[in-house]
This record gives structure tokens, sequence and C-alpha cells, in this order.
């Protein structure tokens, strides 16, 4: 499992956001049984960063908490039935891992809504990364099901690691 963490905010977050990120990454491999060794980019920013990106990749000019990049296009989230036929360009040629994308946090935004919301700022980093982690599996919440379905998703992986409210 390769995961690289870039933080390129200027603001510090005051705890162990590397193994925080290591372990809901590792919960969420777990919690979707996925087969594979994959590999997952993480940045962490700030909110003029995050904003930026949002801009040229959303077309919206507004800070948000997290921006997910999926690498694989699923025809029902968490199916990765088919992957090594369907998508082999999505796996490191030199590792042999399944490339399952990129993920940036705002790191402005895990301080505001820890506090906006009432719990640790560790709470609230492993909430972005497990949600953004059910992105690159292909989970969304456009819909009221969907979003049901990630909410309990995320729940799961968040207490299997004993991140809890």
């Amino acid at each position: 499992m390769t995961i690289t963490i870039d933080y390129e905010a200027d603001k510090k977050l005051d705890l162990d956001w590397e193994e925080i990120i290591r372990d809901i990454i590792l919960g969420a491999m777990d919690f979707e049984a996925c087969p594979y060794e994959a590999e997952v980019n993480v940045v962490l920013t700030d909110d003029d960063g995050i904003r930026q990106v949002n801009r040229e990749c959303r077309g919206l000019d507004a800070p948000t908490d997290v921006l997910s990049f999926p690498m694989i296009e699923y025809e029902k989230p968490g199916d990765l039935d088919g992957v090594e036929e369907r998508f082999a360009d999505c796996f490191n040629p030199e590792s042999g891992e399944l490339m399952l994308g990129d993920i940036m946090i705002s790191v402005d935004k895990v301080i505001g809504q820890a506090e906006a919301y009432g719990h640790s700022r560790e709470r609230e980093l492993a909430f972005l990364t497990a949600h953004s982690m059910l992105h690159l599996f292909g989970y969304d919440h456009m819909e009221e099901e969907e979003r049901l379905v990630m909410e309990h998703r995320q729940r799961g992986i968040l207490e299997s690691r004993g991140y809890v409210r």
C-alpha cells in the first residue's frame, strides 16, 4: 500500500495527521474489501488552495472541505470485479498497485468544522478522509438514497477505527 501525503498548508494541525489519514485509508480499504494493494495520494492544503482547484476542476469558485479524484469509473459503487480487465491502465506498472486516486483536504475546514460540529479535529480529519475514500470507490451523495448509503459506510469506517462522535 502506497499512501503519499503532501502538507501544503501554512496552518499546522496540532495532531498526528499522517497517522490518522493512513489509518482511515487502510480502514476504508478493509471496509470495502479491496482485494488489491493500492495507491492513494493526499494533499493537505488551505482554503485558498482548495478553492483554486475547485474552481479549475468543478467550476465552483469557493473553498470546500474535501475534493476527490477517483481513477476508476465504477458501474456500481465499490464493485471492483473486473477492474484488472476494464481498467488495466489504473494499475501502477512499477508497483502493480491499483491507483485509486487523489484526495485534497482543507486544513482550514478541518479546524473550522470540528469547532462548528463540536467534535475533535482528529475526528473531522478522519471523517473527511473516509468520505473522500468512499468517493474514490465510486460512492456519491447526489440522491437521498446514495447519501444514506454513504453515511452508513462512513460511520462503519470511522467506528471500525475508533473515531466516534
